[in-house]
């Protein structure tokens, strides 16, 4: 597990909470409203951020993110362009664990090797690869390990049996529960589902888990914080960039309202502790 990474749990841990992470799309709607959105997620007491590298086919994902990623896209985003706002995070954010999560096709075309190197570079601690299984770990997961980044695993409510350890026996950084059979966005796994997912995981690894998928609201992100290691949330922030992006509101005025919200989810979920 990266420093940082290995420092947010800690500090999480002590202050008896799970960790909070919130998923945006690099360059949505535009570099510049998307460096200050960053900006103030971290100001706003975000522990975590999962930097969507925009992808035009983006299969894991539901009709908010989908769009993020063609917003970004559209307004000039790359994967090289990705990796400079990573960078540019890392330069004022020196403590900040930072995710990088995406699809293994971009990275192939630009390079495996490059992409590593410019992403440790970058200053990025981990990476989420949606569409590669460990069954083709030669390609990614095992170099990323070398270059001292950690590679991050989902797991479903499908992943069964054998298959579990399966899965994790390289899993690095924490887990990332998918608390839903299905896309980001769509809909919400029950409280007691998600509990007996992670006990289950626990009973497997030794890493942190972290659910995502189908947390809305600050009340879930502090409730599904609490029997795990932490809670992401994706589809909410990036429907108020829609929005704001839609009412061609600035990049000052786009970034608070996301600021806004993420602080009502770190409010919560230090609220769930007090409890």
């Amino acid at each position: 597990m990266s420093k940082r990474l290995a420092a947010s749990f800690a500090k999480a841990n002590k202050e008896n909470r799970g960790i909070l992470g919130i998923f945006v799309s690099a360059g949505d709607p535009d570099t510049k409203t998307s460096i200050k959105i960053l900006d103030g997620l971290v100001e706003s007491g975000v522990d975590m951020i999962e930097l969507g590298m925009p992808f035009s086919d983006p299969m894991a994902d539901g009709p908010a993110i989908q769009a993020a990623s063609l917003r970004a896209i559209r307004s000039g985003m790359t994967l090289k362009g990705s990796l400079e706002i990573a960078a540019q995070f890392r330069e004022k954010h020196k403590d900040v664990p930072l995710i990088l999560m995406g699809y293994y096709n971009p990275i192939y075309r630009f390079g495996v090797e490059a992409f590593l190197s410019e992403a440790k570079a970058a200053g990025a601690d981990g990476l989420i690869i949606v569409d590669l299984p460990p069954e083709e770990d030669v390609e990614l997961c095992d170099p990323s390990l070398q270059a001292g980044i950690d590679f991050i695993r989902l797991i479903t409510p499908t992943t069964l049996g054998d298959r579990l350890p399966f899965v994790l026996e390289k899993a690095s950084g924490f887990i990332y529960y998918v608390s839903i059979a299905g896309i980001t966005g769509t809909k919400s796994a029950h409280l007691e589902t998600i509990a007996s997912a992670v006990g289950r995981i626990k009973h497997v690894s030794e890493l942190p888990v972290v659910t995502g998928f189908g947390i809305r609201t600050p009340e879930q992100a502090a409730t599904v914080a609490s029997v795990g290691d932490g809670a992401i949330v994706g589809s909410a922030v990036v429907e108020i960039i829609a929005d704001a992006s839609a009412n061609n509101l600035s990049s000052d005025e786009t970034a608070k309202k996301v600021a806004r919200f993420a602080k009502s989810l770190s409010v919560a979920i230090a609220k769930q502790t007090s409890n």
